[in-house]
């Protein structure tokens, strides 16, 4: 929710095209730094059998979920030179938090959540956002060889703070 009270997803312009319709990188020479905050979230499906593998540490390529954990921290470490257009934040903080959501079947569900930090001119959502995709695509690869049927879903940003924007939060829906 925004200053005004607004929950919605679009406010504003696209503000990486110029005049003219090229892609270009944003002028934040004039912004105001300011303390940002941005969670993000990932859900990963999986049998849960593998859910078991990795929670007992029994897959080959190691502790799943530590390796995840750092390829998130990582991950959001990298953006800029993932992401075009994306400029080089000095973040002060990276927290990655994870459980498995309740049992459904034959099928679990595994949440990562992000939380980064950083005191700047520009969001910070970009750098959440890429450290659960890294972490997600990383479960994927060390499990891949036992689940091949894994899906990666509902990649969202679901709060920032900061900036002249204000506060932003995405009421948590069901996950099932």
């Amino acid at each position: 929710m925004n200053q005004n009270g607004d929950t919605s997803v679009h406010q504003g312009q696209l503000t990486h095209f110029d005049e003219h319709g090229r892609a270009t990188m944003v002028d934040i020479s004039n912004k105001e730094v300011t303390y940002r905050v941005a969670t993000a979230r990932v859900l990963i499906d999986m049998l849960q059998s593998t859910r078991e593998q990795v929670e007992q540490r029994l897959l080959k390529k190691g502790d799943v979920l530590l390796v995840a954990e750092l390829a998130a921290s990582m991950g959001a470490k990298k953006t800029p030179d993932l992401i075009p257009l994306c400029h080089p934040i000095p973040l002060t903080s990276v927290q990655v938090a994870h459980h498995f959501l309740d049992r459904q079947g034959e099928r679990a569900t595994l949440e990562f959540q992000v939380t980064v930090s950083a005191h700047y001119r520009t969001g910070i959502e970009m750098e959440a956002l890429t450290a659960c995709s890294v972490a997600a695509l990383t479960v994927y690869d060390m499990c891949k060889a036992i689940d091949r049927g894994m899906v990666i879903r509902d990649l969202q940003v679901v709060h920032k703070s900061g900036g002249k924007s204000g506060t932003f939060n995405v009421p948590m829906a069901s996950t099932d």
